[in-house]
Parts: structure tokens; C-alpha cells; sequence
């Protein structure tokens, strides 16, 4: 085979990296990112963060070391700002997500009165993004037209190591490199029509963002299960609170499942991104969930507060995002601290060509 064989056993156990990508060539200069997001520095040992995951078993022992080093003070380095990084792949070979979270499905049929086939409980759903031109995540969501259905998607993603065909769900999860946060924009109003001609999205799935620092899985401590994340996914629209949904909660199909779904009958190259789809909670009750100001979890996209709108009302009430709206996605750790720094993006039109 061409690729070289996923390294199996987890050989970067106890790596603790948070990385980055600033602005620089096609595919960015990755930067080493101190644990408390205020410092970084360039990385020596390798120019992208592409080119760390292409060669990740000869080159992430001296790229923790130069990063041990950096967080001891060996270098000082510069203060982070997030509007110098692209996300952490600017671009990549594959963006596969999944839709891991049936809740979320089920609430889309449900509000459209449609059944929803039993399979989706034990099949994921999965579709391939645009991976060669994903935005910045400070960088804004231009559209021509606001009449689209310009949405959000709140999600977590895993970056993977060469994964082979066939891999076994046991195996999968060793070729977890990586962990960040996505913004899976979507154009709710192009939706229909492109399914319609049953040859899945493609229009209606633009650019993605990514959180500007990824980390590794070993980083996450005991937040990390080796399959789930288990920490609230914020957000925020307008600088209200929209959403704060358990990413570790109601996920049908964990990362290790989702992998050995995207590489059933082809192989994953290195750099490959797996999404989990949109984070999606029930309530406690076991309801639809509810708004973050009536006492619940939120939602982590406008479609879904549309959609229980829909069957408590009859109609939608939320409308969809427009000129000058934000959205903010971020995740704290048990000390508040943000993990991956957020993705805040604004809505505004395109340039007319």
C-alpha cells in the first residue's frame, strides 16, 4: 500500500500537545500553543501541522519534547491571538461528518412529520465536506444571499493517523491523533432541494471553521474516554447563551464507530478530520429539549430550536442567522479554562464578482 500502516497501541500515550496553525503559505506555520492559550511558538521539528500528522510516528516524541520545553519556559515566545490562525488544518484531505447524535435526527423527521427509519439507530449517517478551503476561526461566514438559511453546527472532531480499510471498531480509536471544535455551516434553505435529487449536499454545505488550537486526545484527561468527549459544547448567538449541550451525552455512534464507518470500504490518510454532527441533547424527561433560558440545555444549531418550535407551535419562530449576526463555540474545562479557544464568526455578504 502506499500509505503507511496506522501505528496501533497508541504509541503517543501520555503526549500532551496543544497545536495550532498560523497564517502562513496554503496549509499555515504550526505553532505550539501553552496549555493556558496565551503563549505560543513555532514548532522546529516540523513546518504544518499536515506534515507532523503525514510523519506522526517519527516526529511527535521531539515535537512533545520541544513542546515540554515551551511550556517550562525554555522560550518564551509571543502572546496568542487567535486572529493570526487559520484552523488548524487550513486545509484537508478528507472531512467526513457523521450525524452521531440521533436525537438531532430524529427531531429534524419528527418536525416534518416524517417516520424514521430503525436503522439510523444502528447505521450512521455520514456525508464527505468540502475539505480544500476551510475558514479561519475568527474569519466570517460571507454569503450572497441571507434568504439561504445560513446556519451554525456545533460540533467535535477528530483528526485520525492512516486508518486502513476495514479497520475494526476495536482498532479504530488508536488512530485518534487529535481533538478540536467545528462550526459545520450549513444553508438550511438549499437543503431540500439538493436531497431531493437523492445525490446528497453539496451547495448547501460551505466552508466549515475549526477552534484555532487542537489537542491531543491524552490532554483531555479523565474529559476523554477514548470515544466520547464528555464536557458541555457552548454557545453563544448575539452574546447570548444558545446552547450547552453535553457532547459525552446522547451520542449513539461514538469516534471509534464513526472511523470504522468512513474507512468500511476505503482507507483514511493521515490528516483525515471525522465530525460527530451536531451536539444534541434530550431533556431530562426525556423531551426535545428546551432553551437555554427556559432552564435547559439549548441547542447547538437554529435548525433544532426551529424544529421543536415546529412541533410545540406548529410553525418555526427562530429565524435563521443574518447579516451581522455571531455565533461563538467553545469548550471549558472543569476549571474554566477554555480548551480549545472559540470559534466567533460573523455573518456578511459576499463581494459581488
Amino acid at each position: 500500500m502506499a500509505y503507511k500502516t496506522a501505528i496501533f497501541g497508541r504509541q503517543d500515550k501520555g503526549q500532551r500537545m496543544k497545536l495550532a496553525s498560523m497564517r502562513q503559505g496554503r496549509d499555515g506555520r504550526l505553532m505550539l500553543v501553552s496549555r493556558d492559550l496565551r503563549r505560543w511558538t513555532t514548532a522546529g521539528s516540523v513546518p504544518t501541522l499536515q506534515a507532523a500528522l503525514d510523519d506522526w510516528a517519527a516526529v511527535s516524541a521531539s515535537l512533545q519534547s520541544e513542546y515540554e520545553a515551551f511550556e517550562a519556559g525554555a522560550k518564551a515566545g509571543a502572546a496568542f491571538d487567535p486572529d493570526s490562525c487559520e484552523s488548524p488544518l487550513p486545509r484537508a484531505y478528507q472531512w467526513a461528518d457523521g450525524s452521531a447524535y440521533v436525537n438531532h435526527v430524529e427531531l429534524v423527521r419528527r418536525a416534518r412529520g416524517a417516520e424514521m427509519p430503525e436503522s439510523f439507530w444502528t447505521d450512521p449517517l455520514m456525508y464527505q465536506g468540502g475539505s480544500d478551503a476551510f475558514l479561519g476561526p475568527r474569519e466570517p461566514i460571507r454569503m450572497a444571499d441571507e434568504g439561504w438559511g445560513i446556519d451554525f453546527e456545533a460540533e467535535v472532531a477528530v483528526v485520525v493517523d492512516d486508518t486502513p480499510a476495514g479497520v475494526a471498531v476495536s482498532a479504530a480509536g488508536e488512530t485518534i491523533r487529535l481533538l478540536m471544535l467545528v462550526n459545520d455551516v450549513s444553508l438550511r434553505g438549499l437543503i431540500p432541494g439538493e436531497l431531493a435529487k437523492g445525490f446528497g449536499f453539496f451547495q448547501s454545505k460551505p466552508s466549515s471553521a475549526f477552534a484555532p488550537v487542537a489537542v491531543t486526545p491524552d490532554e483531555l484527561g479523565t474529559a476523554w474516554d477514548g470515544g466520547r468527549l464528555h464536557l458541555p459544547l457552548l454557545v453563544q448567538l448575539n452574546g447570548k447563551p444558545f446552547g450547552k449541550a453535553e457532547a459525552g451525552e446522547d451520542m449513539t455512534f461514538d469516534f471509534p464507530q464513526l472511523i470504522a464507518h468512513a474507512a468500511r470500504t476505503r482507507p483514511l490518510r493521515a490528516g483525515a478530520i471525522i465530525g460527530s454532527g451536531t451536539v444534541s441533547n434530550k431533556d431530562t424527561d426525556g423531551g426535545p429539549g428546551r432553551t437555554v433560558a427556559d432552564g435547559g440545555r439549548g441547542y447547538s444549531c437554529l435548525a433544532e430550536q426551529r424544529m421543536i418550535e415546529t412541533i410545540l407551535h406548529g410553525a418555526p419562530r427562530t429565524p435563521f442567522m443574518r447579516y451581522g449576526d455571531t455565533v461563538r463555540i467553545e469548550m471549558l474545562d472543569g476549571d474554566g479554562a477554555s480548551i480549545f479557544g472559540p470559534i466567533e464568526q460573523s455573518v456578511e455578504p459576499a463581494a459581488v464578482s
